[in-house]
C-alpha cells in the first residue's frame, strides 16, 4: 500500500471505521462551504454511501490527515469501468479551510496518485485514465489539478429555481399516467433510471451495493416521487427529496428535483418537463419555497436548456478533469 505522507505537525492515517463518519462529514461541510457550496454533510448520509462502497476498500483507499489529534482533511480513491470505454480511477479530497496553506492538500493529492497507480498495476485493461474534479471557485484545487497534467473534460452545475410559484401548465403526453409509488415498484423505478442514463457521459454499470446505497439514503422519500408509466413500464421519473440538515443549517425550505430521466421511447415529447412541474407542485404543498437540481451542462438530451426554461438558475459550477494513466 502507498506509504503514508510525512509532513511536520500532521499525522496521516488510514480509515478508522464508522467512528470517523462524524469527522469526515464535518470536513466535507467546512470544505464545501468555504467554496461557496452550501452542502451540509451528515454522518448518516455519509454512511449510506460508505457502508456500500464498490471497488474501494476504505482500509487501504482512504486517507485521513490529523492535526493535534483532530481530523482536518481526508481523501478516498476508487475505480469504475465505463462500458466500451476506459477504466476510470477516481478520487475525492476535502480539507478544512482552517488548515489550508501548509501543504496538507498537496500531500493528500500526491498520496491519491500513488495509491491509484498501485491499483492500476493490478488491472490488465487497455485504457486507463485518472479523474479529478473541483468546484470552479476553488482556485487552489484547480491549480493543483492543472499542474498535475489534467485536462477539463466535462462541466456540471447546480441550478436553483428561487420560487415555486409561476409554474407553467404542462400536461403529460397522452398514454402516460402518474401512480403513487408502491414499495414493490421501487426496484423497477431504479432500474429504469439506470437504463435511461446508459448513454450519458461517464456512465458505469451499477451493482447491488449501488442499489443498497440508494435505499439507505436518509432523505429517500418515495411519496415525493413523480413517476409516469405506460404499457411497457416506467416512461419517466423525478425522484425528489428534501435535505433537512441543509435546510436547518441555512434556514430555508428547499426541495431537490433530482434523478430526472426519461425512457428513450418517450424522449423529446415533454415528459420530463411535465414531471418536473408536478414535482415542484408537490414540494410546494410540503412547504418548500425553492427547488434545486444538478446537471451536466453538456447533457446530450437538452436537460440544461429544459431546466433553464423552467426558471432554474446556475448558482455554482464544477469541472471534471482527466489525464491518461
Amino acid at each position: 500500500m502507498a506509504p503514508l505522507p510525512q509532513l511536520d505537525g500532521v499525522r496521516f492515517r488510514n480509515f478508522g471505521g464508522p467512528a470517523d463518519y462524524q469527522h469526515l462529514a464535518r470536513i466535507i461541510t467546512a470544505s464545501s462551504q468555504d467554496e461557496g457550496d452550501d452542502r451540509v454533510e451528515t454522518p448518516e448520509a455519509l454512511a449510506s454511501s460508505y457502508d456500500h462502497l464498490d471497488r474501494c476498500d476504505p482500509a487501504t483507499d482512504l486517507l485521513v490527515a490529523e492535526v493535534g489529534g483532530r481530523p482536518v482533511g481526508y481523501s478516498r480513491v476508487w475505480w469504475d469501468q465505463e462500458p466500451d470505454g476506459p477504466r476510470v480511477y477516481r478520487q475525492v479530497c476535502f480539507l478544512d479551510p482552517d488548515h489550508g496553506g501548509r501543504g496538507i492538500g498537496s500531500a493528500i493529492f500526491a498520496w491519491n496518485d500513488a495509491r491509484i497507480r498501485e491499483l492500476a498495476c493490478e488491472h490488465d485493461v487497455s485504457e486507463k485514465v485518472v479523474e479529478a474534479w473541483a468546484n470552479d471557485r476553488n482556485t487552489g484545487a484547480k491549480a493543483l489539478i492543472h499542474d498535475a497534467g489534467f485536462e477539463p473534460v466535462a462541466h456540471a452545475a447546480e441550478m436553483v429555481r428561487p420560487t415555486v410559484e409561476d409554474l407553467p401548465e404542462h400536461a403529460l403526453p397522452e398514454g402516460l399516467e402518474l401512480r403513487p409509488v408502491r414499495e414493490e415498484d421501487i426496484r423497477t423505478i431504479w432500474d429504469a433510471d439506470v437504463e435511461a442514463f446508459r448513454d450519458h457521459w461517464g456512465y458505469f454499470e451499477p451493482t447491488e451495493e449501488s442499489y443498497a446505497s440508494f435505499r439507505a439514503f436518509p432523505y429517500l422519500d418515495p411519496t415525493l416521487w413523480k413517476v409516469a408509466w405506460d404499457g411497457e413500464g416506467v416512461a419517466g421519473q423525478v425522484k425528489s427529496f428534501v435535505d433537512t440538515a441543509q435546510n436547518e443549517e441555512h434556514g430555508r425550505k428547499r426541495g431537490y428535483t433530482e434523478a430526472i430521466s426519461t425512457a428513450r421511447r418517450w424522449r423529446r415529447r415533454g415528459v420530463a418537463k411535465a414531471l418536473i412541474v408536478e414535482s415542484i407542485r408537490e414540494l410546494a404543498e410540503r412547504g418548500m419555497t425553492e427547488v434545486a437540481l444538478g446537471v451536466h451542462t453538456e447533457n446530450p438530451n437538452g436537460a440544461y436548456d429544459l431546466y433553464a426554461g423552467l426558471g432554474y438558475e446556475v448558482v455554482k459550477t464544477w469541472t471534471t478533469y482527466r489525464r491518461p494513466l
